[in-house]
């Protein structure tokens, strides 16, 4: 049974179209893919700049700075020091005339400072500044790293190396695009396998691969196209692989499995027939279900921060051009697979695929069927059990000291910072006033450098000098720390200084503006301003979440209930990443670097939560329909609810090996942040998928029975007409 084409939705008229021109269709998504790669290779990535990344205290100073030109510079270091034993003196010395020599000669330099011999004697040292923006560095340092290489050449008794912001930057965009290949490397042979399994063809396993593949390319292409408008902070290529070959896929799998169960169930049915139903059922699911990813990650957005911005953009592009193939090039490809495809291989394979699902699902499914209420008490106990380390989470802003250290540029930062444990971490005053204040402003500076040499949380050997603009209003110094960014005296110094020394000395200057900045203060104000976002963040969340369960299946109960699994789910996944990371567990059994596992990186709690509360609308989305599809032919609630997972489990369990398989991949990576991110989200979709789906979603279903679909009035006339036959309308009104 079919709408009649006056009632056809858009997603039904698209697939129809796809189905009745399928070679047209599929020309025009490699046309699509073509292009939105061509336009993002035309336009470009727009990177974002040290403005974008402003924020608190931290921010108001770096902006005070640069309006006086006072800013930070991409500086880099070139270290020389002995492959064994004593530094020969002369011999470093010469090398640091040829680094110095070379360095001035080239254009994106702006000075070369003398060289500097650490105090042990075993290095020296030459501090090289770049011209431009802090962040500029990255795209120039390319030409002061092939000079050091240069003298390393010139001199290979000693070890000449370079390092710094801009080098390091480079090192870790190199590991972010190694980790990529690599998590490529473990997840499409894995996938390809699953997807085997599933359908036991290599054409039908193909297909879902082949139009992941294509969708990740576009947004891609798209990306960096948007990047013009919310720029690119560099993380952007990771979630648009991370979450676009799991949803891109999962999309796919759902339309193929629900098109197998209607080509079985229907006599010799045409191609473009069983294309119609699924795109009526399975492609309204996936429509809903997308928008509910999209919907949710918009919400990252409210955060106001460079980096979200950048996550959500590339989670929000990849997740509409999957949504995309799934109701354009999918249809087409069905229908020409279709039309190749023995119908009697095809009918036998599904039948004894849901013959064997049922029987173990129906296993699964008992004691939520049997014994509801104490199915979900036990279940809601062992979630809120994995939930409670939650309570206890630890976040810190990840930085060059909890970076692998398999980048080389980090393991000469190390030896950096060994030699010279000053130059770890470096306090920016910045003040602002009058003209005529700035006398007193500089004053005021060196009282304050005074009072900071005498105290061991700053390396001072002499007392610092402000540095002044040229219109006099701005002026700025210096205070290095010799400890580590994270270290708790690091965070005590900072605090020494804006509490203590800075109320002291230029406080005490009326109508002057003061703001402390640095790469200790930039961390602590970007953890408070996350801290101080969230709470928006997730009330939104929360509120969208419920609104569009309230809208899809016209039930206010089920909406409660969604708002309270997602959550559930999305503490209990997290309270486990506490429990591996935080303290250590990881480290014990994988061999994790205990840098990376001794907290959370700020930013992986609010986008795990925001993408899970997504993820887990594919599942409710899914599940739920086939529920309310079997509801509505006027199946009780109790036995409608067996059937819809009965029905879904099969494809739920496979798209959730896949996305685990996805995810977990990237746990094998090296940039911590992205290990927590993996794990978590495997984690989630695991107990999602066999604890929330499988017994708390049927217990509470079940006890709440016909009111689970308050206050839909076509559910109550649906419930009122017995033994009416279950057929394939439209999964949504």
């Amino acid at each position: 049974m079919t709408a009649s084409p006056g009632r056809r939705s858009l997603v039904v008229r698209v697939a129809r179209w796809s189905a009745t021109h399928p070679w047209r269709a599929v020309a025009a998504w490699l046309l699509f893919v073509a292009l939105c790669l061509g336009a993002g290779v035309a336009a470009g990535t727009n990177s974002a700049t040290s403005e974008d990344y402003r924020v608190g205290e931290a921010g108001r100073a770096e902006a005070m700075a640069a309006d006086g030109g006072l800013q930070r510079r991409p500086v880099e270091q070139v270290m020389i020091h002995a492959r064994s034993g004593a530094l020969d003196r002369r011999a470093a010395t010469a090398a640091a005339r040829d680094v110095t020599a070379r360095m001035r000669k080239l254009p994106e330099v702006e000075g070369v400072a003398a060289p500097a011999v650490s105090a042990d004697g075993t290095m020296l040292l030459v501090t090289v500044t770049m011209k431009g923006a802090e962040l500029e560095g990255k795209s120039h340092v390319d030409r002061l790293l092939e000079q050091t290489a240069q003298v390393q050449r010139s001199h290979p008794d000693l070890i000449v190396e370079e390092t710094g912001n801009a080098s390091i930057g480079k090192g870790v965009d190199k590991q972010r695009g190694d980790d990529l290949a690599l998590s490529e490397t473990i997840t499409l042979p894995v996938t390809l396998i699953t997807l085997l399994v599933v359908f036991g063809s290599v054409l039908m396993a193909g297909v879902p691969l082949l139009l992941a593949l294509s969708s990740i390319v576009a947004a891609m292409g798209l990306s960096m196209v948007f990047s013009h408008v919310v720029p690119d902070a560099g993380v952007g290529n990771n979630v648009i692989l991370l979450i676009g070959m799991a949803v891109g896929v999962d999309y796919t799998l759902f339309y193929l499995k629900r098109e197998r169960e209607e080509r079985a169930r229907a006599d010799r049915p045409s191609p473009e027939a069983v294309v119609e139903i699924v795109a009526a059922t399975s492609g309204r699911a996936v429509m809903v279900s997308g928008f509910a990813v999209v919907v949710s990650t918009a919400t990252l957005y409210l955060a106001t921060d460079i980096v979200f911005s950048s996550l959500a953009t590339g989670t929000i592009v990849v997740v509409l051009v999957a949504m995309i193939s799934s109701l354009t090039a999918l249809p087409a490809l069905l229908v020409v697979i279709g039309r190749r495809s023995s119908r009697r291989a095809a009918r036998r394979a599904p039948a004894k695929k849901r013959a064997e699902t049922g029987r173990v699902w129906s296993a699964l499914l008992r004691p939520a069927n049997r014994h509801p209420a104490i199915t979900l008490c036990v279940s809601v106990l062992l979630m809120a059990g994995l939930a409670l380390p939650t309570l206890g989470m630890q976040m810190r802003v990840l930085n060059k000291d909890s970076h692998s250290r398999e980048i080389p540029e980090l393991r000469s930062y190390d030896r950096l910072t060994g030699a010279f444990p000053e130059l770890r971490a470096t306090h920016q005053i910045a003040v602002r006033g009058e003209p005529s204040q700035t006398a007193r402003m500089s004053q005021a500076l060196r009282d304050l450098g005074r009072r900071a040499q005498a105290d061991p949380l700053f390396a001072l050997d002499a007392r610092p000098v402000p540095r002044v603009s040229a219109d006099g209003r701005i002026a700025v110094l210096d205070l290095p720390v010799p400890f580590r960014l994270s270290s708790d005296e690091a965070l005590a110094s900072l605090t020494r200084v804006r509490q203590e020394l800075l109320p002291a000395t230029v406080g005490r200057l009326p109508g002057v503006e003061a703001a402390v900045t640095g790469d200790i203060a930039r961390d602590v104000d970007y953890l408070d301003h996350q801290n101080e976002k969230l709470p928006l963040v997730v009330g939104f969340l929360l509120l969208l979440t419920f609104v569009m369960t309230v809208v899809v299946f016209r039930s206010v109960v089920l909406g409660l209930v969604g708002v309270a699994l997602n959550l559930l789910s999305a503490l209990a996944a997290m309270g486990l990443l506490v429990v591996f990371f935080q303290h250590g567990l990881a480290s014990r059994l994988f061999g994790f670097d205990p840098a990376a596992t001794s907290a959370i990186g700020s930013r992986v709690p609010l986008f795990l939560f925001v993408i899970l509360f997504g993820l887990s609308m594919d599942y409710q989305v899914f599940v739920v329909s086939r529920i309310r599809e079997a509801a509505l032919a006027g199946v009780p609630t109790r036995q409608a609810v067996l059937d819809g997972i009965g029905r879904s489990a099969g494809v739920v369990t496979s798209a959730a090996i896949v996305m685990v398989t996805v995810f977990a991949s990237f746990v094998f990576l090296h940039l911590a942040e992205m290990k927590q991110i993996g794990f978590c989200l495997a984690v989630a979709v695991l107990l999602d998928a066999f604890v929330i789906r499988v017994m708390i979603l049927p217990s509470v279903l079940t006890l709440i029975g016909q009111a689970s679909w308050w206050p839909s009035r076509a559910m109550r006339r649906a419930q009122r007409v017995p033994d009416r036959l279950v057929s394939p309308a439209p999964v949504f009104p």
